[in-house]
């Protein structure tokens, strides 16, 4: 298991059952280090409109195994305990309540 620390400082679990989750889907494949830095360093986090205690996390990168894609890290966040429930790849930043912007 790693500790991650979020762009707030905030430790956040990541667990090896998870990782090989993710890792597992193959479009996510070698995306580890690039989880690690979204959930550091987010251009974009949005409270989830269905899961009041998660929290996405969103970064573009250019190239991935499907082209343009921003990766969305879910970080699950329950009191003072945070972590790493999934991680996908979208074509788009959710609606919902900001929490952060990397521009603002």
């Amino acid at each position: 298991m790693k500790v991650l620390r979020d762009y707030r400082g905030i430790a956040v679990r990541f667990t090896d059952e998870r990782l090989a989750h993710i890792l597992s889907h193959p479009e996510m494949l070698e995306m580890e280090r690039e989880i690690e830095k979204t959930v550091a360093q987010p251009e974009h986090v949005v409270k989830s409109r269905s899961d009041a205690e998660a929290r996405l996390y969103y970064r573009f990168y250019p190239r991935t195994r499907v082209g343009e894609k921003y990766l969305c890290v879910v970080v699950k966040v329950r009191g003072t305990d945070a972590f790493v429930l999934t991680a996908y790849l979208t074509d788009t930043v959710k609606k919902g309540e900001a929490l952060w912007n990397e521009k603002s």
